[in-house]
């Protein structure tokens, strides 16, 4: 009775060891697999990238279709140059034509990099804008998209982070030998990414917020010509006559020597956001107010009579412009932003004309009458 005691556990031990050796067998063909693809991504082999996350994807909605260019597979690769990952466990299902593998990745901060990218598209939108005096809402290519991203990549020093992964295969019978491929689906090519694809069309990923500090921003280190553009400054005088032009290229300048920002309160009530903002610019009231003066000088006096009326439509605009150049003083104005979430990113609508009103005051429109030439 003693020899069978003792035999029992034994066989029980060998039975579990012999249970675990089949089953170790299927998880080392499964943990092979999943090696065997995500080592390719490790060393950077663009064609393994591109089966797993193509170009087009990362942008949803694109309908365009170019070449896959030296800097879309720059993109791609300085992306995954810190890319790892640790395999966890391995879990077969009971028919064995299933497997899931749960890995840890190591992946660059794919949220910072959304972060970035949404201000350098928003970005590169307004100084589209400011490019031509036509000041339209601008749309950004693929191409230019991957041109963004690449100059990000390079320039910046992405911290990496870690995330759960759970990898599913499917196992297919070749040659009496059961092989294991991994299943390719979206959110596999959102971890792999370590969420970029998800980040990049977060419709919160700027905040309101963000979203008026980069148009500050932009504005405050664009040139007076771009300044104007934007601001279209030459709709606001008008652009017939050479004198309003003069005015509007004096006002973009006293904007461009002025103007400077701090931000305020931000408040959001569902799809809808205000953000006040200190809005430091060149003193109109204090321009119209001395200029006003002059002007009701002049024409009280025998000199205006004489002249006639197209020589007071010209002496006017002589002196606002005297006034407008000869300007230092400045103002500060709490101005309030608001903003749309479309489902996209939070937009600002019409924002040349919210900024040309914020930043001309008083002087958004001229002050001298639009009068013809008369006989007098």
């Amino acid at each position: 009775m003693k020899s069978v005691r003792f035999l029992l556990p034994l066989l029980l031990l060998l039975c579990t060891f012999s249970l675990c050796g089949c089953t170790s067998k299927e998880e080392k063909k499964i943990e092979d697999a999943v090696k065997q693809e995500l080592d390719q991504l490790k060393n950077l082999d663009s064609i393994t990238t591109q089966k797993y996350i193509s170009y087009q994807e990362l942008f949803p909605g694109e309908p365009e279709d170019i070449a896959i260019s030296s800097d879309i597979e720059e993109v791609f690769s300085l992306f995954f140059q810190d890319f790892d990952y640790k395999i966890l466990d391995v879990n077969v299902d009971k028919d064995k034509q299933s497997a899931q593998a749960n890995l840890r990745l190591v992946t660059l901060d794919a949220h910072a990099l959304a972060e970035d990218f949404s201000k350098a598209q928003l970005k590169h939108e307004i100084s589209q804008s400011a490019s031509s005096e036509e000041a339209t809402e601008q749309t950004i290519s693929l191409e230019e998209r991957y041109t963004l991203l690449n100059e990000l990549l390079k320039s910046n020093d992405y911290q990496t982070v870690e995330r759960n992964c759970t990898i599913s295969l499917d196992a297919s019978d070749k040659d009496g030998e059961t092989s294991w491929e991994i299943r390719r689906t979206n959110t596999l090519e959102n971890d792999l990414v370590g969420g970029l694809m998800n980040d990049l069309t977060d419709p919160d990923i700027l905040s309101p917020e963000d979203t008026i500090l980069v148009y500050l921003n932009t504005l405050k280190n664009m040139s007076a010509e771009e300044l104007g553009n934007y601001l279209n400054a030459d709709s606001i005088i008008s652009t017939e006559d050479p004198a309003k032009i003069s005015l509007a290229e004096a006002l973009v300048k006293q904007v461009h020597s002025t103007f400077d920002y701090s931000i305020g309160e931000t408040t959001v009530s569902g799809y809808t956001a205000t953000v006040t903002a200190n809005i430091t610019t060149f003193d109109s009231d204090a321009i119209l107010e001395n200029y006003q003066k002059e002007l009701d000088s002049y024409l009280a006096s025998v000199d205006a009579v004489i002249d006639g009326a197209q020589k007071r439509y010209e002496k006017s605009y002589s002196l606002l412009l005297e006034y407008i150049e000869e300007n230092t003083a400045t103002k500060t104005v709490e101005t309030t932003f608001t903003l749309i979430n479309d489902g996209a990113s939070w937009k600002l609508e019409d924002a040349g004309t919210v900024f040309g009103q914020a930043l001309f005051g008083t002087l958004s429109s001229s002050p001298v009458e639009d009068k013809q030439e008369t006989n007098g």
